[in-house]
């Protein structure tokens, strides 16, 4: 099939519909920049997580760039959407230091639990359950779990940064903050969040490149020139463990690593689009089993080539902000991630103490959801509350998720509101007992 116009539109035209949604390839570029740079922070924070699951650190830093590449391209190909994706924050935090740090898989099989939950959404996505499912969660759980993982990141943050440390008689303490890189950290907090507070595009990677340079005169940061050599992925390409994460003792991480991702998405995609003409007149999205299908995919193919689950990004919105409406904004985006390849030595001499202080912003924003819970209702704040605090007070996102559920369900019994509960709840919520009574 001929690419060449036949009725006086260009190809991008043709392809995009840009016309039809108001925009032109000019505003669609620059808005594709514009989301690259507000997001290009995770090429340089995942790989430091997933390298303290024992992941080699410029495997993880090929794989990262190359997963958001692809699964942004094809989001902007396929689904012909704005938004960008990649190995999502939280998910990562729980994949090196639940999965791995506290579980004891390896991360191979960690890998292999994320392909897994990966495939879950696809077919999810492909056969229409994915409704059901979204509509079986009260939307307080949903606010709560994003807020939830907002705070378990940040603690993960403070840990990194040395700010809060390990007490054997209250669990945890204020570390020793004049340390060079509690230090360091608390320095990065400052102007990353000075630069957040000032609406300054790409603020979070600003600071974290200024964080570095100030390591430097500290002897914190390392840097030992710059190199056009790529580090190589196969350390970390194909190296998953499917048979092993298929264990009974790893199917609750599954199932939360596949609701985290789809609450994160869905959060994305509904919030973003309200500003795009996405949306019909009844505010279901245009085309939303395409996008939720690329955002599958994209989990998939990034646990083959070695990172943790990736999920469309709410820094889209940047893009969006910058006029960006169709897939050549995330079509553009996908590009830049190839080409930050190159940018390898920069990246991996980061110190952890710079990337600690994002890790805290990135949870403080994620925790805005909290306002969209009515706490004055018991009934609606009490699981809600469960699930926010017992996942950085377990350190596991999944047993937060699944004691809220459990709450939820409990909670309609005894008040006699078990009708206002979707079956589908009952279902989970029995399941998670019996994870729990066997563990």
């Amino acid at each position: 099939m001929s690419l060449a116009p036949t009725d006086g539109k260009g190809f991008l035209e043709k392809w995009f519909q840009l016309k039809e949604s108001g925009t032109n390839v000019k505003t669609e570029i620059i808005a594709g920049l514009t989301t690259f740079v507000t997001m290009a922070y995770i090429i340089i924070v995942n790989p430091q997580i997933l390298k303290d699951a024992g992941m080699d650190h410029g495997a993880v830093f090929v794989a990262t760039c190359l997963a958001a590449a692809a699964s942004t391209l094809f989001m902007g190909l396929f689904a012909n959407y704005p938004f960008a994706l990649a190995p999502g924050m939280g998910l990562n935090a729980f994949f090196a230091y639940v999965m791995v740090g506290k579980m004891g898989l390896s991360w191979q099989t960690a890998l292999g639990a994320v392909f897994i939950s990966g495939c879950i959404a696809t077919v999810v996505t492909a056969t229409g359950l994915r409704e059901l499912i979204i509509k079986a969660i009260p939307l307080p759980l949903k606010h709560a779990v994003s807020a939830g993982i907002g705070l378990f990141i940040a603690f993960i943050g403070f840990k990194n940064a040395g700010i809060v440390v390990s007490d054997p008689n209250t669990l945890v303490n204020l570390g020793n903050l004049t340390g060079r890189e509690p230090l360091l950290a608390i320095i990065g907090l400052f102007i990353i969040g000075a630069l957040i507070a000032r609406n300054v595009t790409g603020g979070i990677l600003i600071g974290i490149l200024a964080t570095t340079i100030i390591g430097i005169p500290l002897g914190i940061t390392k840097f030992s020139g710059m190199s056009l050599s790529i580090p190589s992925i196969a350390p970390g390409f194909m190296k998953l463990d499917i048979s092993e994460a298929l264990q009974w003792g790893t199917a609750l991480t599954i199932f939360s690593l596949f609701f985290a991702d789809l609450f994160d998405t869905v959060g994305t995609l509904v919030g973003v689009c309200n500003r795009t003409n996405l949306m019909d007149e009844e505010g279901n999205l245009k085309r939303g089993n395409r996008a939720l299908f690329a955002d599958s995919l994209g989990t998939v193919f990034g646990a083959l080539l070695g990172t943790s689950n990736t999920t469309s990004y709410v820094e889209s919105a940047a893009g969006v902000a910058a006029g960006g409406r169709t897939g050549l904004t995330a079509t553009v985006t996908g590009i830049t991630f190839i080409l930050a390849l190159v940018f390898a030595p920069i990246a991996l001499a980061v110190p952890g103490a710079a990337t600690a202080p994002a890790l805290i912003i990135v949870g403080i924003l994620m925790a805005s959801s909290l306002r969209q819970i009515n706490f004055d209702d018991f009934v609606e704040a009490f699981p809600s509350f469960i699930i926010i605090l017992m996942m950085p007070l377990t350190f596991s996102i999944a047993t937060g998720l699944a004691l809220g559920f459990v709450v939820c369900v409990a909670q309609a019994l005894l008040l006699g509101h078990a009708r206002k509960v979707h079956w589908l709840m009952y279902v989970l919520s029995a399941f998670f007992v019996i994870h729990f009574t066997f563990k």
